[in-house]
């Protein structure tokens, strides 16, 4: 006998109340059933402790003596942590837009995009022009340390030059490949 426990409705018209029953899944939805495990009240909200109420012993015995639970039941016993979330996947298409709103929507993503690279196209070419203008200032720092400090010339000349490396890596950063090494000369002189 193919037993399940699903939800038997009561209350009035508009009204629902349902008990959780294990029944032969043959008999009728409000029929006969072998036991009732519990109650669910979906006209409270849902945060309400009276809304499932379920006895978790009697489902575990009756769920390993081979009763399957309904949909709607495996969620509540996942809820109460007695088991896995089923996966419950979209099987009717009525939910998605019909054919002409598939076609607008495809039309605006395209008029958004046609937008978006029209506007990088001026950025892209301004920042190609960048780097070949921050290059030159980022090289004299070079020259003007190895006048300054003689002594100190196989540390700090490595900076500038990893530096000067990194500003034609990083286009948008114009000015301040050139001040940084600046301020490292000023904490190396401090040692």
């Amino acid at each position: 006998m193919p037993v399940r426990i699903r939800l038997s409705r009561g209350g009035a018209k508009k009204r629902p109340f349902y008990r959780i029953v294990v029944a032969d899944s043959r008999r009728a939805r409000d029929g006969k059933f072998i036991d009732q495990i519990g109650t669910y009240n979906p006209m409270l909200p849902k945060d309400s402790a009276d809304r499932v109420k379920m006895d978790l012993d009697k489902a575990k015995e009756w769920i390993a003596k081979g009763a399957k639970p309904s949909d709607r039941i495996s969620i509540f016993l996942s809820n109460l942590g007695v088991m896995e979330k089923p996966v419950i996947t979209e099987k009717t298409k009525k939910h998605l837009p019909k054919k002409k709103a598939q076609e607008r929507l495809a039309a605006a993503k395209e008029k958004e995009e046609a937008a978006k690279a029209a506007a990088e196209e001026p950025k892209a070419e301004e920042a190609e022009a960048k780097p070949a203008e921050d290059a030159q200032p980022a090289e004299e720092p070079k020259a003007e340390e190895p006048e300054a400090k003689p002594a100190e010339d196989a540390q700090p000349a490595e900076e500038p030059k990893a530096k000067a490396e990194e500003a034609e890596a990083k286009p948008a950063e114009d000015a301040q490949p050139a001040e940084e090494p600046k301020a490292e000369e000023a904490e190396v002189k401090k040692e």
